[in-house]
């Protein structure tokens, strides 16, 4: 994300009224799958546009306990990374490949359109600013479902052990630097800290 102004991160409440919104769209199944894969595991509107069903399941055809994206899905050539899913995604992704039957086959993408196999990066982007600006959320892009997921983890890593080194390599960035760039600061959990040293 360049230097200019950064997406808004969205606080729980937003979330759910985003969920809640699209659960009444035409696909209501593709919908919630695309705001948690944005919300619940970081992705890119690339990545989610990239994303078929042979990176979420197993040999089996099973849905798998993570993401596996390769670079080739990713922006950059070391992007590629494998992301633990969430429970609310793996739910909501269960039900989509019902609902698809068929159609949601290892060669094929996770988010279809009515009109072709599958969206661009472009026409994910679009969708989230259709959603928001529908919900009136000013200042969100697609961008604010990967940084609302940085940020959230960022305050949960040092509870189950991890470092910002774990957050960056579940960003899929090469440097922390980057992945701290994403991360908004909280003034309340400044003032804890403080009371703590």
């Amino acid at each position: 994300m360049g230097e200019g102004k950064q997406a808004k991160v969205l606080r729980q409440r937003e979330l759910q009224r985003l969920l809640d919104h699209v659960s009444h769209s035409r696909h209501p199944e593709r919908d919630r799958v695309i705001v948690l894969l944005s919300f619940k595991a970081g992705l890119r509107a690339g990545e989610i546009s990239a994303l078929n069903w042979s990176m979420l399941t197993n040999t089996s055809g099973e849905l798998a306990d993570a993401i596996s994206l390769p670079n080739k899905a990713t922006k950059g050539k070391n992007g590629g990374r494998t992301i633990p899913l969430h429970s609310e995604l793996r739910t909501a992704l269960e039900s989509l490949k019902a609902n698809r039957g068929d159609k949601a086959r290892p060669h094929l993408p996770v988010v279809y359109s009515e009109r072709a196999d599958g969206y661009s990066a472009n026409a994910i982007a679009v969708w989230f600013h259709t959603r928001y600006a529908e919900l009136g959320i000013e200042g969100a892009s697609s961008h604010s479902g990967r940084r609302s997921f940085i940020t959230a983890a960022a305050r949960k890593i040092s509870e189950a052990g991890g470092s910002l080194r774990d957050i960056m390599e579940l960003a899929g960035h090469s440097s922390l630097a980057t992945t701290q760039r994403y991360i908004a600061g909280d003034a309340a959990a400044k003032r804890k800290v403080i009371d703590l040293i």
